[in-house]
């Protein structure tokens, strides 16, 4: 465990929030959570129990004392005074985390290290806004963290590299395999490769090209895929996938704002948000696309 990390506030309980939170007390650190809303993260996290006992092979009442553990916090100062190391998991709009960023200068320790899970912004966005460029960058994880472990860890060319190297550190020590990117780049790896790769599919369902699952289909039978991205956005979350093509939309992407139009009328308004809602592209926790007979004429 690093030396300069011992409490970590997980700043939103989101879908990744909520497991950045579980992940990193399941680990053995102290874990506050700010969030408006924290009876709903605490439900998220409490779900998450079972899954982990599962794949760490640990008892349930082990890992419900870990989850119980964590604190929850509706205010910012209480939240952060003890605090090493902050994440923010907040929605991807640039304007919401500089605005947090903002808020948490006033009140936040003067050694804290500040870190972003955001997607696609890179650290020199959001910088100017902490106060504290030195000890700003981010650190990007895949959802479904227990099992997808990977942690992408991106600096500015303002970051310290002593706060680059207890970041990497620490990210070995919540169980992650620790992933440094060398200069700023928008999606990291991972989504510099996976979000061109929704778009496109998303663009052929825009323009009713083909449907999600035919879409999906034809993918995982050509590369053995064992989801297509239709799947992968239920799981990302089509309210995050909505606000990365909105930024975009905002560029001038037609084909992203009619990505937009598509997922805000078929999805958004209906309460349909992917897997943490139960139904998206799919419905769950059954999705079709596990079903034996979807990689066949027979699926109907």
């Amino acid at each position: 465990m690093t030396a300069t990390i011992k409490q970590v506030t997980l700043a939103g309980g989101g879908v990744l929030g909520s497991q950045i939170a579980m992940q990193t007390a399941f680990f053995g650190f102290k874990v506050t959570v700010f969030d408006r809303e924290p009876a709903l993260v605490k439900d998220k996290i409490n779900k998450l129990v079972p899954v982990y006992a599962k794949f760490f092979d640990k008892s349930l009442d082990h890992v419900q004392t870990l989850a119980d553990a964590i604190v929850y916090e509706t205010a910012l100062a209480p939240a952060v005074a003890q605090a090493d190391l902050l994440i923010e998991a907040l929605p991807e709009v640039l304007a919401i985390k500089n605005a947090f960023y903002q808020s948490l200068d006033t009140v936040a320790p003067p050694n804290l290290i500040i870190a972003s899970n955001s997607s696609t912004l890179v650290p020199s966005q959001m910088m100017a806004a902490t106060g504290r460029p030195a000890q700003f960058l981010a650190l990007h994880f895949a959802n479904q963290i227990w099992a997808h472990n990977t942690a992408e860890i991106m600096g500015s060319a303002h970051t310290a590299p002593t706060v680059f190297e207890t970041v990497v550190q620490f990210a070995k020590d919540i169980g992650m395999i620790a992933l440094p990117v060398h200069k700023e780049q928008s999606g990291y790896i991972l989504n510099s490769l996976l979000v061109p790769f929704l778009t496109s599919g998303l663009r052929l369902y825009a323009n009713d090209i083909a449907d999600p699952h035919t879409i999906d289909k034809t993918w995982m039978l050509a590369t053995g895929a064992p989801m297509g991205p239709f799947g992968i956005v239920d799981i990302v979350g089509i309210n995050t996938v909505l606000n990365i093509n909105q930024a975009s939309a905002q560029a001038g992407s037609a084909v992203a704002a009619a990505i937009c139009q598509r997922l805000t009328k078929d999805f958004i308004e209906q309460g349909k948000m992917g897997m943490q809602s139960g139904q998206g592209f799919y419905e769950y926790p059954n999705p079709a696309y596990k079903n034996p007979n979807f990689l066949s004429n027979n699926d109907q």
